[in-house]
């Protein structure tokens, strides 16, 4: 197989940054093995405490990088796949209020809580949510899909970027941030100890099982390859996370 084209680091698909190309190299190195994680987070517990962490910063710099990259989408149909406790598309609709959102989650405990958080804000009328799995879901065709942390959680990754490409209409926007694998135990400990140290241990935990379950640049851009995404780019914006953004 020809080898892939990644974007290297610079702005986003919209930024007005010039992006950087290269070839990737596979077979080179030693990165840290991927370590599975559970697909689900079932637990009502865990799920509550996830809910009351602290993402205001990551949630909100999603929304706003969402709206930079396409000022042109005002209203129309978004979809979240993994919404979780629903903050981000709750922090969406009041940014946009023209818009429809779906959200996507295979949690109960999560659906509950993002059900009850959307009733209290009053957006029940623009924001529904669904309890299943992505890979079977099936929703009005979407304007854009997006996902926040969804991807480390799934076994097979190609499963995920074939969901988003089916569940949108051609042209749509995409917008997915996820973790990004560090290359050892250590360096993934180092950064829980840096940005987690005031959290509770099973925060602590569950942010260390997440960067040992997410996937490197390389490992991103070789699923777009695979599934002839080749419009959508990846961005790397710091040490923990790495972006896509475009349209299908």
């Amino acid at each position: 197989m020809e080898p892939a084209l990644r974007a290297g680091i610079g702005g986003g698909p919209c930024s007005g940054r010039r992006w950087r190309y290269r070839r990737i190299r596979y077979g080179t190195g030693h990165m840290m093995e991927r370590m599975l994680e559970p697909e689900l987070m079932d637990d009502p517990e865990q799920a509550l405490v996830y809910s009351k962490a602290d993402f205001e910063e990551e949630n909100q710099g999603f929304v706003d990088r969402f709206r930079e990259y396409y000022p042109d989408l005002t209203q129309g149909h978004v979809v979240d796949l993994g919404c979780g406790p629903g903050d981000i598309v709750i922090r969406l609709a009041c940014a946009s209020p023209n818009l429809r959102i779906t959200g996507v989650d295979a949690s109960g405990p999560m659906i509950d809580l993002a059900e009850k958080a959307v009733a209290e804000k009053g957006l029940a009328d623009r924001i529904q949510f669904r309890r299943e799995r992505f890979q079977t879901c099936i929703v009005d065709p979407a304007d854009a899909v997006i996902s926040n942390s969804l991807l480390h959680h799934v076994p097979n990754p190609l499963q995920f970027w074939y969901a988003a490409k089916n569940l949108a209409m051609p042209g749509a926007r995409v917008l997915v941030m996820d973790l990004l694998r560090p290359g050892s135990f250590d360096e993934a400990q180092a950064i829980v100890d840096r940005y987690a140290s005031e959290e509770p241990a099973t925060l602590r935990r569950d942010f260390l099982n997440s960067l040992l379950a997410a996937f490197t640049e390389d490992e991103v851009a070789s699923q777009l390859a695979e599934l002839n995404l080749s419009r959508l780019l990846i961005d790397v914006p710091d040490d923990r996370h790495w972006i896509v953004g475009g349209r299908l």
